[in-house]
């Protein structure tokens, strides 16, 4: 069913002051949750899984976004708006892991040394930056992109895609050089 143009401007506003909203609660709540004196008690050692599935999350949704690009680029739009929207579903897991982790657990230190170190540091703070930032743009462009507003949604792709590839890029190389380090 098509949304009236009348209908879609009047919702727009709202639209847009949730994702607003939300692309500055959520990046707040998680430094909250990162740099919080004493962290929470879930009960057991099983949070110190979710490390591992958010690098299996990471890949997937990795694989989703590159699997989006090439089926925009053949003109399957139906196989495109599907992987976006596996890759969507796959970021809210991950928050959602993401914050339940950092909630429970310390952050393990990096233990290498020497120029690892630095490149280490180096994706690790775009990564955290990046993140911070890419909610904005990719609620923006799945908005547009759900809504059928194509020149928009182009427009904020530019931005947003490459964006949450490097950051769901980074966050698996992220976690494969501090996994090593990890004590549970």
């Amino acid at each position: 069913m098509q949304v009236s143009e009348n209908n879609l401007l009047q919702n727009e506003g709202k639209v847009k002051g949730w994702i607003i909203g939300i692309s500055v609660v959520i990046p707040v709540a998680v430094a909250v949750l990162l740099f919080m004196p004493s962290k929470l008690d879930l009960g057991s050692d099983w949070v110190y899984f979710l490390p591992h599935l958010n690098a299996v999350i990471n890949t997937a949704a990795t694989v989703a976004l590159v699997a989006g690009l090439l089926f925009i680029k053949r003109g399957n739009i139906p196989y495109h708006q599907a992987s976006m929207s596996v890759a969507f579903g796959l970021g809210a897991i991950f928050l959602v892991s993401y914050v339940i982790y950092h909630a429970a657990a310390e952050s393990t230190t990096f233990g290498g040394e020497g120029a690892i170190r630095g490149f280490y540091y180096f994706l690790l703070l775009t990564h955290i930056v990046l993140a911070a930032v890419a909610l904005f743009p990719i609620l923006f462009a799945y908005y547009y992109g759900y809504t059928d507003q194509r020149v928009k949604h182009r427009k904020v792709v530019k931005y947003a895609y490459p964006i949450w590839l490097y950051v769901t890029i980074t966050g698996v190389i992220v976690y494969l050089m501090v996994s090593p380090y990890y004590t549970h």
